[in-house]
């Protein structure tokens, strides 16, 4: 069932060029579902790093962000496999749907009333699932034993993005606590860290 909703999209802009939003998503979703398809069937119960998540929940999280992104719009996810029974499956399905949206010129750029204010549908997606796809996939690589390795443009742009969401970076479901590291600690490190993860 899961090579039905195998994507091969890739973003192209409004004069028929590639986006800088759509291309950065379409990649992060590409090494998303790298780490989801080295996943040991034995591995998805495993304790994430999340509290109160395992490997399959993380993934449940990922595809239910696809859904809020869509939420603007007043669209949901087409029908898909559920993450219980095919979490691949269940990815693909919904990095299509936000897909369809980012190479759509009028549906990426619809504006909306957020919760920060007037907002764009495509920057919303950057926003939002460009963050989860990054720590996310941390997230599930590290409970399934697998590397991941969160890229240097990658960690300046979560790091910003930290620096202005302020103390709402800790409320309840977002990220714990900053661990302590030590000062000559990589980038990486230092970024997880303040995310409330282990690095370690």
């Amino acid at each position: 069932m899961t090579d039905r909703y195998k994507t091969h999209w890739r973003p192209e802009s409004h004069d028929g060029q590639m986006t800088e939003i759509g291309t950065r998503i379409s990649h992060l979703s590409d090494r998303f579902e790298a780490v989801i398809e080295n996943v040991a069937p034995v591995n998805w119960q495993s304790q994430s790093p999340c509290d109160e998540w395992t490997a399959r929940d993380v993934v449940r999280h990922v595809v239910d962000v696809h859904q809020m992104m869509l939420k603007p719009l007043d669209r949901s996810l087409s029908p898909a496999p559920s993450v219980d029974d095919d979490p691949l499956g269940a990815f693909r399905a919904a990095r299509a749907d936000v897909a369809g949206v980012l190479d759509d010129p009028e549906l990426a750029t619809t504006e909306y009333d957020g919760l920060f204010g007037r907002a764009v549908v495509e920057q919303t997606i950057d926003r939002f699932l460009g963050f989860d796809l990054v720590v996310h996939r941390w997230d599930l690589a590290t409970a399934t034993g697998q590397q991941s390795t969160i890229e240097p443009d990658e960690i300046v742009r979560i790091r910003a993005q930290v620096d202005g969401l302020g103390e709402a970076l800790r409320s309840p479901g977002v990220c714990k606590e900053p661990v302590d590291v030590a000062a000559d600690a990589s980038d990486q490190d230092k970024l997880l860290a303040l995310l409330g993860r282990d690095p370690r």
